[in-house]
Order: structure tokens, then C-alpha cells, then sequence
């Protein structure tokens, strides 16, 4: 399948960032330690094969995923073969005990990537999924900076989102809050992060949905209205090492994508999949006809597909990676932007919320409201956006 077409370009973004850089990257890789954490994801498995084939002395990837680790190991063996340095892989939780004791016993890292994430606004649907993305995205960050701190580190780098330029739903906020306890650490450790685009064909992703649609012989479902930036997996993985590798302190790197050429909404990318698959879309007027028309149009060379407009809450109308705001940095780069940041950061307001929310999991009993108003008292700005709909009431 030619990912880049499908998502409006004819050529890897970073190419030419790579090529130019290729030189230290490998001499700095080669002679450095990492640890990846939530390294199974979709993006975790780039970055580690962006780090395992340029030769690092020690790779370990930790991910809770036991299934996408022995994917990852055979993905890299088949594709890359062994290296000299020590490659381990670790089916652990990052809040377990176990996960605690593997740092204790080595955590001697140069360099500690950290990409684990709850990244579905969905997941904001429920108090209890809710308070887990806080845990994840940021209690967990602040434990694993706090242990790279202990380490005497070098770098920790920490996957962002676009979603946290502005953020109008929990997701987006939970990762602009994260970045706000990075600063606070960034006095003790050098930090790093990124802000991303929709990776295409990432676990979870819609579009990784089209692929399971078509295995399972069922409707393809988008929305007609929202239009995005998409990255390849590849390419995800090539900005975090980037930024990992080259990130001066507090330097969030994002793509220069340009609106006019890379915005695309997820319905063209649809009827694009389906035609490089030999099939025609076929938009139909309601789920019923969907799934009825799976019975008689595959023969037919047509796939029964549902193009909507979006309703669902959290949804955000466009995409950016910056505000108006922040200082970019646009010239060290062909096709990276660095948005550039002073250690600001409220150090009451950081304490208030980690005890807040200490005591919300300590009595067993939260409703999402209180989440709610505490994330606006984080982030006055906050636009949150609740209509009521979630796409789990939707096929």
C-alpha cells in the first residue's frame, strides 16, 4: 500500500533532515544507551528501529503490550537483523513494583525516550478511562523523569500532541498539563519533546480501522468534515529521534506541514485506500444500508461506506501544532519547527494538581465533571467541547 499517496504526498517528509544529519546521528546513537518506554506502540516501534539500526551500545523497550514486543523483536530481526550492543525487550507496567525494580537494578540510560500514551479522545467518554489517561500521560511522565533524574540521565524526551496547542478536548489537555510538569523538571534534566500529527495507520487510528474493516468484511465509516495532517509511521519515529537526539533544552519539535497541500480529510483517504485495493466506495445513506449492501457490493467491485460530519465531543475543527504565543525556531530545519520555551511554569498550580488528583484516586470516587474543572483551573483557556455523543455510539 503507498501510504504516501494516500495521505497527499509524493516524497518522505524528514528525507532530507536525515541525510544531512545522518553522520551524527550515528555516531551519537552508537555510542549511547536508551531506553524506550511504551516503545510496542505504533510510534514506540519506529523510534526503536530508527535508534536499533544505527548500533546503539544498549536498547531496552519496556511496554505493558507482551503481543506487540515479540511483533517488535521479530519486526527488527527480520528487518535488520542483531547488533552488537545489548537489545532486551520488557513486558512490564510502568506503575507496577516490577517496573520499579528493573530501574533500580540498571537504569543507566543515556537517554530515556518515554512514548507510552493514552491518545483517543474517546477515552475521555468515562471518569474511570479518564483518570487512567491522567495516570498515563501525566503521573507517569513525572515518575519516569523523576527516576531519569535519579539515573543522572542525559536527555529524556517525551512524546506530546497537536492536540496540546489549544487544546478543546481532555486528551489534548492532559498532554498541554504534562508539558507544563516537563518545565518544572527541565531545571534538573534536559527535556525534549514533540508535538505530532495523525500517524497513518497507527494502532487504533481510523485509518488502521479501514484495514481491520476490510479484513473482517464490514462498511467503511469516516468523517466527511474533518480534515488533518497526516505522518507515516516511519516518519513518526524519525521525529522523535530527532528531537531526542538534537532537542536543545525544553525544545518541542513538530512537521512543517504546509495547509495547503497536506490537509486531507479522512473520507478522501477512504475512497484513495479502497481504490488502491480495486474497489470503488460506495456512500450509503445510513449504517443499516451499510451493513446490508456488505452482502452484494464486494462482487461488485464497490465497498459500502458511511461519509458523516463529525458531532462527538473533544473534536477540534483544525489542527496546529503552536500558538500564537510561542517562539518558533523554523530555520535549523528543512521540514522540522521548533517551538522554543523558558522554564515557565506554576509550581502551586503543578502541587495542587498532583495532590488533587491523588485524592480523587484515594477515596475510589470521582465523577468527570470534577476532572473537568480541574483541568480548567490548569489551563484557564481551555476550550473543552462536550455534546453528549462519543464515537463508541457510532459503528
Amino acid at each position: 500500500m503507498d501510504v504516501l499517496r494516500l495521505i497527499g504526498r509524493s516524497k518522505e517528509l524528514f528525507q532530507t533532515d536525515i541525510e544531512n544529519h545522518e553522520k551524527d546521528l550515528k555516531r551519537i546513537v552508537s555510542s549511547s544507551s536508551f531506553l524506550v518506554i511504551g516503545g510496542a506502540g505504533s510510534i514506540g516501534q519506529a523510534t526503536a528501529k530508527e535508534i536499533f539500526k544505527r548500533n546503539p551500545l544498549k536498547l531496552h523497550v519496556v511496554d505493558i503490550s507482551e503481543n506487540n514486543l515479540v511483533e517488535l523483536v521479530r519486526d527488527i530481526r527480520s528487518s535488520y537483523g542483531y547488533i552488537t550492543g545489548d537489545f532486551k525487550t520488557f513486558a512490564l507496567d510502568i506503575s507496577s513494583e516490577e517496573y520499579d525494580a528493573f530501574i533500580e537494578n540498571d537504569g543507566k540510560y543515556d537517554y530515556v525516550l518515554n512514548l507510552s500514551a493514552l491518545k483517543h479522545v474517546r477515552s475521555e467518554k468515562d471518569p474511570y478511562t479518564l483518570m487512567r489517561m491522567i495516570s498515563v500521560n501525566i503521573l507517569n511522565t513525572e515518575k519516569t523523569l523523576q527516576q531519569a533524574i535519579d539515573k543522572k540521565s542525559k536527555k529524556y524526551f517525551c512524546v506530546s500532541t497537536d492536540k496540546a496547542a489549544n487544546p478543546v478536548n481532555m486528551m489534548g489537555a492532559s498532554k498541554r498539563i504534562m508539558e507544563m510538569f516537563l518545565m518544572r523538571r527541565s531545571l534538573e534534566i534536559e527535556i525534549s519533546t514533540a508535538r505530532f500529527a495523525n500517524v497513518a495507520f497507527s494502532d487504533g487510528s481510523l485509518l488502521h480501522g479501514f484495514d481491520q474493516r476490510i479484513k473482517k468484511q464490514q462498511p467503511i465509516v469516516a468523517p466527511n468534515d474533518v480534515r488533518r495532517f497526516f505522518v507515516t509511521p516511519k516518519e513518526s519515529g524519525e521525529l522523535c529521534l530527532m528531537s531526542s537526539i538534537f532537542g536543545e533544552n525544553r525544545d518541542i519539535f513538530f512537521p512543517k506541514l504546509s495547509e495547503e497541500l497536506h490537509l486531507t480529510t479522512f473520507s478522501d483517504i477512504a475512497v484513495k485506500y479502497l481504490k488502491q485495493l480495486g474497489f470503488d466506495a460506495f456512500e450509503c445513506k445510513n449504517e443499516d444500508e451499510a451493513r446490508e449492501l456488505m452482502e452484494i457490493l464486494p462482487q461488485e467491485g464497490k465497498w459500502p461506506c458511511l461519509f458523516v460530519a463529525s458531532d462527538t465531543t473533544g473534536e477540534k475543527d483544525f489542527e496546529e501544532f503552536f500558538t500564537s504565543k510561542e517562539e518558533l525556531d523554523l530555520d535549523r530545519f528543512q521540514n522540522l519547527g521548533i517551538i522554543k520555551n523558558d522554564a515557565r511554569y506554576n509550581d502551586d498550580k503543578l502541587n495542587f494538581f498532583s495532590k488533587k488528583i491523588y485524592e480523587l484516586k484515594s477515596r475510589k470516587h470521582w465523577d468527570k465533571q470534577e476532572i473537568v474543572d480541574l483541568f480548567f483551573e490548569m489551563i484557564p483557556e481551555f476550550e473543552h467541547k462536550e455534546t453528549g455523543k462519543y464515537l463508541d455510539n457510532k459503528m
